[in-house]
């Protein structure tokens, strides 16, 4: 059974999409089954995996909105053990159209209870705002990942994010815990990227990973190509800090579920 894991801040720019492609790619390459949900009507996560989203069919849209099954929606990509469920811009009005459906914050976590069977991890690239898509993505999740780059305002918007999880776990997913939090855009010689780190260190101490993501050209680069930076660079420094993080994530993992059985 999948265990669902968001990725979300709704602050633009921390490497939101970047995780969700690239952590999903690392899982993958660690030899875990991994469906990708692209929730964030941009759909970059889709088109950074070359995915042609104008020739597809179904999308997440049709999933939430016209309660289309997901398995029709499910695309293979070229990543062995990696599917996505890609997204579409009409999914900007998925959220004025899930107004009048009943129970609307749980309609993703419907639509993810029937294919949740075959993976081992389901990763959810959330869209940058904390509207209905978020809410539900968060109510359809186990945890939540937060990039955070490694910039001046780095804690901006977060406090905010933190309440919505708050309100969200008291009222709507009582499992929701926090994965962790991401440094992003991190760069070893710029002495304000390790004051970032500090500092977000010091706020949410062992909540933050320990891996952090470098600033990384070929990381930028890899989307345009239509692949995760570990098939486009598997020796670039990002290639290396996802799979890092893939390995963290899978070991602090199976460390929880030792403890829950002990």
């Amino acid at each position: 059974m999948a265990k669902i894991i968001s990725i979300a801040n709704q602050k633009g720019g921390v490497g939101k999409t970047t995780t969700a492609i690239n952590l999903s790619a690392g899982l993958a390459a660690e030899g875990k089954r991994v469906l990708l949900i692209d929730a964030d009507p941009q759909a970059n996560a889709s088109s950074g995996l070359g995915i042609e989203i104008r020739n597809l069919d179904n999308t997440i849209y049709e999933c939430l909105v016209s309660g289309t099954d997901p398995n029709s929606a499910i695309v293979a990509t070229a990543v062995k053990n990696l599917d996505v469920i890609p997204s579409h811009i009409d999914l900007v009005g998925a959220e004025i159209e899930m107004l009048q459906t009943e129970n609307r914050e749980t309609v993703l976590k419907r639509v993810l209870e029937k294919i949740r069977k075959p993976y081992d991890y389901i990763i959810i690239d959330c869209s940058p705002s904390l509207g209905l898509l978020t809410v539900n993505s968060l109510t359809a999740s186990d945890s939540v990942i937060i990039p955070v780059q490694a910039e001046f305002f780095a804690l901006e918007g977060i406090a905010k994010l933190l309440n919505t999880i708050k309100i969200l776990k008291s009222q709507l997913n009582r499992r929701l815990q926090i994965e962790g939090f991401l440094v992003t855009m991190y760069s070893s010689q710029l002495r304000l990227s390790q004051q970032v780190y500090q500092e977000v260190k010091r706020h949410f101490g062992p909540l933050v990973f320990d891996t952090v993501i470098a600033r990384n050209v070929r990381l930028s680069e890899a989307p345009s190509h239509g692949l995760s930076v570990l098939d486009y660079d598997p020796t670039s420094k990002g290639a290396r800090n996802y799979r890092q993080l893939a390995r963290e994530i899978i070991r602090k993992n199976k460390e929880q579920k030792q403890n829950t059985h002990e």
